[in-house]
């Protein structure tokens, strides 16, 4: 991998929390011609009071970026910066049309050991800290504490989390935030708010339904217990185990990323949108809608050229995300979404989705 010269090299501080105002100065880096995703290159999140990155991407010819939590000698515990940081990386990999699939893993000997208590209650900072964390912008869904588990969701690609070590309280709730897990057996797991008298506010409420049933998260939250990854296994929190988390999420993500970067974005929209919901009708709606608009597209029919076993030479290449995906679309097909269940309906009109008065 190539490290950035220290000029694009983002620091995060006071000045720059906006993701917006922090993203602005590598619009560039995100817009490259496709050529440039021929090598290897990294992204790195500073500390604002340290120049060690907390977080840094490598991104991949074959379209799979790696997020690194970077902070070891802590075991990746999360402090103020180290959750501005996660936030920037996963806006940024949103944002970038040329990311295919994403795994987060944590340097070092754990994933993530959940919240530095003692650096967000220093006594200097623990007031700012605590409204930076908890306070929500106007308009927006999640707050930051929330953000490092939630916009992995909001990333159009699949993310798979690689967990070894420890992989506790905030830790587990970014891990639970990616649409896979592959964790080595003996890794660590808890939701252990309960041993601060606390709840999980990182995003835990909106996963955890999706995997497993009320009466396991109640007492996994209640207990705040710690249990390995067989465990994990067990109750569908992880996907699956191996020795090499991260070797085998690796192996995974380039699987993935040799298919279409619009059904792959599609699958986790739908999936994302209905898999708890008991709405059928919605279910269907949106399925046809989605598929309508993966239909005749050129991802779809390289797609099909490959099913369909034409020559490697004949075989047309992906072309970059469509701007479909992007987060204003995703907002929009959620809209439309809401309206129908509102009492609108979703017609289907050739490439496009409106909403009609029922």
């Amino acid at each position: 991998s190539r490290p950035l010269a220290p000029d694009q090299q983002h620091r995060i501080g006071p000045t720059t929390r906006g993701v917006h105002h922090a993203r602005a100065k590598d619009t560039h880096m995100l817009r490259r011609p496709a050529r440039d995703l021929t090598r290897t290159f990294t992204r790195t999140f500073a500390s604002s009071s340290s120049s060690a990155p907390r977080v840094s991407i490598e991104r991949a010819a074959d379209g799979v970026a790696t997020v690194t939590l970077g902070r070891p000698e802590k075991l990746n515990s999360l402090d103020i910066d180290m959750f501005r940081a996660i936030r920037s990386a996963a806006v940024e990999l949103a944002e970038d049309k040329g990311v295919r699939a994403v795994v987060v893993h944590g340097s070092g000997r754990a994933f993530c050991a959940g919240l530095d208590v003692k650096s967000i209650n220093h006594p200097l900072h623990a007031r700012a800290n605590g409204r930076e964390l908890l306070d929500r912008p106007d308009g927006a869904i999640s707050n930051l504490a929330q953000d490092v588990c939630y916009l992995w969701r909001r990333v159009p690609a699949p993310v798979i989390a690689a967990t070894h070590g420890v992989c506790l309280g905030g830790g587990f709730q970014i891990a639970l935030g990616a649409d896979m897990r592959i964790a080595t057996p003996g890794c660590k797991f808890s939701l252990m708010e309960a041993k601060w008298g606390i709840i999980p506010d990182m995003g835990a409420t909106v996963v955890l339904p999706e995997l497993v049933p009320k009466d396991v998260a109640t007492e996994l939250i209640m207990t705040g217990r710690i249990f390995d990854g067989e465990e994990a296994l067990r109750l569908g929190l992880v996907t699956r185990l191996a020795e090499e988390p991260l070797a085998e999420a690796r192996r995974l993500a380039s699987e993935i990323a040799a298919r279409s970067p619009d059904s792959t974005a599609a699958v986790k929209r739908l999936l994302d949108a209905t898999y708890c919901e008991a709405d059928d009708r919605r279910k269907l709606h949106l399925e046809t809608a989605l598929q309508r608009r993966l239909l005749g597209g050129w991802n779809q029919l390289a797609s099909a050229a490959r099913g369909l076993g034409a020559p490697p030479l004949l075989q047309p290449s992906f072309a970059a995300r469509s701007d479909e995906w992007l987060a204003e679309a995703d907002a929009e097909a959620e809209a439309e979404v809401r309206a129908m269940l509102d009492g609108g309906e979703v017609e289907v009109r050739g490439d496009e989705v409106s909403e009609a008065c029922a």
